[in-house]
């Protein structure tokens, strides 16, 4: 039976929910260290959630909750999912008597951040929202964390006025298209900012450390985040290929569309073209690297979304998300059985009068993924503001302009 949060037992339920949900980060290896788990047994998220939220759904390690929503529904603030916290948390090298801001406030995040830094420590969680930071302030004062967390209204792209000394670490729990200036101006010359990347429609959390006039990864963990608002939002610039039914398929580009898309005009009234690559994996194994090797290499990429009623929609288990736009043709990765019904093979389908061409330029790309990178170490990342000077880009690194800066992906060769 789902236990609704507000019932007479929920005390004792809930910290039954809680330390299952930690259990469970410890044994999948979200939660590595003691003191990222004590901190997560403390706090009671459900208390953080919008009231109704049942305890099963507060307390899911792969369930994020919703706050805010706009006028159209689409959501706007929310709190994360309790995997994806535990993971940014860690990648920030977190302990006592530290200093950390935290970008994008729930309430709830902060005060896990207070839990590891301790008395001595400071967290400054700031918002755009002022509703969101009201709430938060209220459940932070309603937790016992009033003291502990100072929560301030403003624009983080600007930086934190009130700061005064550098931090130790920054969190961004925002997707962010770029790294701000003024987060590397108040970051500490050995700290730490962990941030939820955008990169050619593709999100990773990256922990970056300075390295002289730049910053390196340490760690990278795929995820999702509702993306940044004020003078750091960006927005995809979208394209409708109707399908003469009043339906669409949309095309999503994070940066530099291709020129005349205009020539895709009717495209999908022409017959889909296939190629299949060879390249097969079986049923359960991850492949969101290939999702980042087409964002850093494959021509023309972008994000794929399609309305019900198409043709696509009615396919939609066979297909992925991202498409590459050739001229006046676009093909999206699919797959179709293999291995005797224990896998898939890779392929393209694509539509217009070059499609089979714009397929295969897909493949290319899949092959090339499975030849130098399947299986490989994983990619590396640096960011370079601008003004820095980058060395050459070597082998399988791909570079991503940014309006502050660049970042480099690098993918070792497999071997």
């Amino acid at each position: 039976m789902t236990q609704m949060i507000g019932t007479p037992s929920d005390s004792d339920r809930a910290a039954e929910v809680r330390n299952a949900l930690v259990d469970k980060l410890c044994v999948t290896g979200m939660i590595t260290s003691l003191e990222v788990e004590r901190a997560f047994r403390a706090v009671p998220r459900h208390l953080f959630v919008p009231e109704g939220t049942s305890l099963e759904v507060a307390y899911n390690s792969d369930d994020s909750v919703a706050i805010k929503w706009a006028a159209d529904g689409v959501i706007i603030s929310s709190i994360s999912a309790p995997f994806i916290q535990a993971r940014m948390i860690e990648q920030a090298g977190l302990g006592l008597g530290m200093s950390v801001i935290e970008i994008g406030s729930s309430g709830y995040n902060a005060a896990l951040l207070a839990e590891i830094v301790g008395p001595s420590g400071r967290v400054i969680s700031v918002d755009i929202d002022p509703e969101v930071t009201e709430r938060a302030r209220a459940l932070l004062e309603a937790t016992g964390y009033t003291d502990r967390v100072t929560v301030i209204l403003t624009d983080a792209e600007d930086g934190v006025a009130e700061l005064g000394d550098r931090v130790d670490a920054i969190l961004v729990t925002a997707g962010a298209w770029d790294l701000s200036p003024a987060w590397l101006a108040q970051l500490a010359e050995d700290g730490r900012i962990v941030v939820p990347l955008r990169m050619n429609g593709i999100t990773r959390s990256i922990g970056f450390r300075r390295d002289g006039d730049h910053l390196v990864s340490t760690s990278a963990e795929v995820c999702g985040f509702v993306p940044m608002q004020g003078a750091g939002a960006h927005d995809e610039r979208v394209f409708l290929l109707p399908d003469g039914h009043g339906r669409h398929v949309r095309l999503r580009f994070d940066a530099n569309p291709p020129q005349d898309l205009d020539l895709l005009d009717g495209v999908l009234a022409t017959p889909r073209t296939e190629v299949w690559s060879e390249v097969t994996i079986r049923n359960g194994v991850s492949f969101a690297d290939l999702h980042l090797w087409f964002a850093c290499f494959l021509p023309g990429f972008c994000r794929l979304a399609a309305d019900e009623g198409t043709d696509l929609a009615a396919e939609r288990k066979s297909w992925f998300p991202f498409g590459t736009v050739q001229d006046d043709s676009f093909a999206y990765p699919a797959v179709r059985p293999a291995l005797d019904g224990a896998g898939v093979e890779f392929g393209g389908r694509a539509y217009g009068p070059y499609g089979e061409a714009a397929a295969t330029v897909l493949v290319e790309q899949i092959q090339a993924w499975d030849r130098q990178a399947r299986g490989g170490p994983a990619p590396t990342f640096a960011y370079w503001p601008t003004g820095t000077d980058r060395p050459p880009a070597g082998e399988g690194t791909a570079a991503l302009a940014k309006t502050h800066g660049l970042v480099s992906i690098s993918w070792p060769v497999a071997g």
